[in-house]
Order: C-alpha cells, then sequence, then structure tokens
C-alpha cells in the first residue's frame, strides 16, 4: 500500500483571543474571569473550617469506655469529612462554570460549503482500485458525508467530456448521497474536462456566497485575462466559505478550459481546491470505445495512468491541498479526513454547561453520601 500523501487541511488565521489557562493541555480562556476570585472566598471559609475543627479537638473527651470509643472512631472518623469535601468540589465547579469557560475548537463556517467534484469518464472503471476506481470513490464519498458536519452544505458536480451539477449545495446531505448512489447515469464516455470542471465548481460556489447571479451553471471558453489571474488576484484575511474537493484519474483530454486556467479561476475567487489522484499506473481499461468499433469488445487493453502532476498543481495554485491514493482504503482515509476538516475554522466554544453538570453531580452525590452515612457515624 502506497503512503497516502495527505497534509493537515484547513489553513485558517487562529482568532485573537485573551490570555489562556491550560487544562490537561486544551487552551481554555474566560469569558468573566472575575468570577475565578469566589475561588479565594471558597479556600478562605475551607480553611476558617480547618481551624475551627483545629481547636475543637483541643478539648478532651470523655467518655466511659475507651476501647470502644477506639474501635468506632479508628476507622469511620474521616467519613464525617467526605461530604464536606465532595461540597467544595461541586462549589468550585460551580464558580469555574460562573466564570463562562471556552476552549478551542474547530466551528462550522457561516456559509460553509463544500463542492464535491468526480470525475465519471470511462478510464474510471479501471480495477486497479478495487472494486473499480469509480466504486471505490461512491464509497469514499459516502465517508465524507459521514463525517461532514450536519450543517455543512455540500454540492456534487460529475464531469467526463463536460460537467453536470448533480446536486446544487445543500444541507441535506442524504440527497447527495442519492445522487452519489446514482453516480452511474452521469457516465459521459467523452474524454475528460478537468478546466471545465473546476470552472462548474467555481460558477456553483459563486452562487454561493452571492458573486454570481442566479441561474445555471455555463461553460465557455476562458478570457484572454484568466491567465494571469493567478498574478492580479489577492483574496482577503477571511477565507472563503467554500472549498472544492476534486478527484480525477487521468490527464485532460477535452476541454474549452485547460486545468491551470481553471485552478486560476478558483485562485481569483479564493476557493482552495483540495485534489486527490485516484489510481496506479497500472491501471488497464479494454481499447473497445476508444478505438475500436463502439460496443465491441477488442482484447485490447490501454494504460490509464492518473495525471498527480496536474492535480498537484492545481492545488499548489489554489491554496488547497494534494493527495494520491492508490488503493481504496488511502482513498477513504482522504475522504475521512477531509470530511472532518473542510468547512471548519478554529473558534471559541463554551463549556459552561460541562462545569455546571459536574457541580451538580458532586453536591447530589454529597448529599447522597451525607444521608448513607452520618446516621451510622457516632
Amino acid at each position: 500500500m502506497c503512503p497516502l500523501l495527505l497534509e493537515s487541511v484547513g489553513n485558517l488565521p487562529v482568532p485573537h483571543t485573551p490570555p489562556r489557562s491550560s487544562a490537561n493541555g486544551v487552551p481554555m480562556s474566560f469569558k468573566s474571569p472575575w468570577m475565578l476570585l469566589g475561588l479565594l472566598v471558597l479556600a478562605a471559609a475551607v480553611g476558617i473550617w480547618l481551624l475551627a475543627e483545629r481547636r475543637r479537638m483541643r478539648y478532651a473527651v470523655r467518655y466511659t469506655n475507651v476501647d470502644v470509643l477506639a474501635t468506632v472512631v479508628s476507622g469511620r472518623s474521616w467519613l464525617r469529612f467526605v461530604p464536606a469535601a465532595l461540597v467544595v468540589l461541586g462549589l468550585g465547579s460551580l464558580l469555574v462554570g460562573l466564570a463562562r469557560p471556552q476552549v478551542e475548537r474547530q466551528l462550522l463556517k457561516e456559509h460553509a460549503t463544500v463542492i464535491l467534484v468526480v470525475d465519471t469518464s470511462r478510464s474510471m472503471q479501471a480495477e486497479d482500485v478495487a472494486p473499480t476506481r469509480l466504486g471505490a470513490a461512491q464509497e469514499a464519498l459516502r465517508t465524507f458525508l459521514e463525517r461532514a458536519p450536519e450543517g455543512l452544505r455540500v454540492g456534487l458536480i460529475v464531469f467526463a467530456g463536460e460537467a453536470q451539477v448533480a446536486t446544487p449545495p445543500t444541507q441535506d446531505h442524504a440527497l447527495v448521497g442519492t445522487a452519489v448512489d446514482e453516480i452511474d447515469q452521469f457516465l459521459v464516455f467523452g474524454g475528460t474536462a478537468i478546466g471545465d470542471a473546476l470552472q462548474a465548481a467555481v460558477d456553483l460556489g459563486k452562487q454561493v456566497t452571492g458573486d454570481a447571479g442566479e441561474g445555471p451553471v455555463t461553460l465557455g471558453r476562458p478570457q484572454s485575462s484568466v491567465r494571469f489571474l493567478a498574478q492580479a488576484s489577492t483574496c482577503s484575511s477571511e477565507k472563503s466559505p467554500v472549498s472544492i474537493l476534486f478527484l480525477s484519474d487521468g490527464a485532460q483530454t477535452r476541454g474549452a478550459l485547460q486545468p491551470l486556467d481553471g485552478a486560476a479561476l478558483a485562485k481569483q475567487a479564493c476557493f482552495p481546491v483540495y485534489t486527490i489522484a485516484l489510481g496506479t499506473p497500472e491501471g488497464m481499461i479494454d481499447r473497445g470505445p476508444f478505438g475500436g468499433v463502439q460496443g465491441q469488445d477488442t482484447g485490447q487493453l490501454i494504460p490509464v495512468p492518473p495525471d498527480p502532476e496536474t492535480l498537484q498543481a492545481i492545488a499548489q495554485t489554489t491554496g488547497g491541498q494534494f493527495s494520491e491514493a492508490r488503493t481504496a482504503d488511502a482513498l477513504d482515509r482522504a475522504y475521512q479526513s477531509l470530511g472532518s476538516r473542510l468547512g471548519r475554522e478554529p473558534g471559541q466554544s463554551e463549556i459552561t454547561w460541562l462545569f455546571v453538570a459536574v457541580a451538580g453531580g458532586l453536591l447530589l452525590l454529597a448529599a447522597a453520601f451525607s444521608a448513607a452515612v452520618a446516621p451510622r457515624l457516632p
């Protein structure tokens, strides 16, 4: 198995946050840190209580049978401190909760959208990736939809000699899953138009961000300015909510737009493209529909290797990531990782509820322990 060349995804700026403390290695900050002063009051109260206990123990204890006292007290004297300790811990947890703690997490971007672009040309029927390249891609797409957050909008574009929108961006992942199951209906034995597929994805993404008018996605020849858009475009510090996940297994053989021109359009729109090259150099398919009589099995095999160089260049141009998948397992891992990362950005998530829940549990435990044990103490 070839190792997956998948790097960490999500080069997003980390927002400015107040100074943090660390709990178990997890960065934490507080919206109301002044509430933590209550811990000092609680500590002072505990100190006063312990001092009072020590003063009380100075007084002599009179008991008629010292042997019985020693037998009873030696085994159970510490139990009377357990409810008090639980109450102190519960109050401490409640005070921390009132300080409104928050931790750094990967949160869903506003209007986050991932556009899946899948090659459905005939070379995807090659069996070097089990069961076929297309079958492995379908399974990986299902994995992506399972790992994607519920609020993430997902669109699907399939392409061969031309690009088609299978589903527009939607939060209904089941609908996209249905399109993935029926992806065979979109098969077009007309080559591989990578550049046109990128343009279709960019146009669809612009409809999400409001940079394009309503209407169907259309393809056309590039304007003369396309070739220098990569140099002229600058993206704002606030990253676009749209990402493109592009899967193909071959080199461009058809289309009005060249792959890097399509990448320039994505760069201009600030849409990072995450590319996956599927297949092995040993991939083969029957020559029939390519050079023989249509529908006739010639028995001649032609190689259909992937084109990782072009896909890597697309990812580098747009600020995305490139990975190479030569097995179904590697492809599944790639989509699984991207499904849990794309459309997210670092942010602060409040966890007050956790500390309040812990405080409530400790106080209830203290009450239950006191009721069960205290009556039996001398």
